[in-house]
């Protein structure tokens, strides 16, 4: 009776380490090193185990994948705290927030936004992503509220040109293109893209 009534509690306490080991091998080792074989063998169970709580390798990298998703989240809504800031401001750091995400965490944040893993929407991934796009939008509308372009539209191509940053910018191939090592110009640039120049 007392074995079985553990039983469950140890299920979770096995899962969660094995997601716990795989968020820690893709922050050292990235993306390629996360093998079922490689984290049950770090977690210090058989490479068979896995399979008891994640049916499929999908299962398991979105499990990995949504810890990415609430650190994000976490982050975001720390750098939005507080009321006193406009909406253009709260969004440069919004902005500010997610490359410094994706320049700080490669390996989770490739991780996070592999097609195959949100196109599968294991474990209600989308769930955890949609969210922040619509932080995305609602500051946008406050931005722009009579503007022409759907606020999702903007939305998604300031998002695009956000991700194109970020990954440009850590092959080293924006820093080359523009002769300097402060990304910040390039953040300020491209929100007035697509946002218009800041008001003055």
């Amino acid at each position: 009776m007392h074995a079985t009534s553990e039983g469950p509690a140890q299920d979770a306490g096995l899962r969660a380490r094995l997601v716990e080991v795989g968020v820690e091998l893709v922050a050292r080792e990235g993306v390629q090193a996360l093998s079922l074989r490689e984290i049950a063998r770090r977690a210090g169970v058989s490479h068979g185990a896995p399979r008891r709580y994640f049916p499929t390798h999908l299962d398991l990298l979105s499990a990995i994948a949504r810890r990415g998703f609430a650190d994000l989240a976490a982050r975001t809504a720390e750098a939005l705290d507080g009321d006193d800031a406009s909406p253009r401001a709260r969004l440069t750091s919004l902005a500010r927030t997610y490359l410094d995400f994706a320049l700080t965490e490669r390996g989770m944040y490739e991780l996070m936004f592999r097609h195959d893993l949100l196109a599968s929407d294991r474990l209600g991934l989308r769930d955890t992503s949609l969210p922040l796009f619509q932080v995305l939008v609602d500051l946008i509308v406050q931005i722009r509220p009579s503007a022409d372009t759907p606020p999702s539209m903007t939305a998604g191509a300031l998002w695009g040109n956000l991700h194109g940053v970020a990954q440009l910018w850590a092959w080293d191939s924006l820093p080359l293109a523009t002769g300097s090592d402060d990304i910040e110009p390039l953040l300020r640039a491209t929100l007035d893209a697509h946002l218009g120049p800041e008001a003055r």
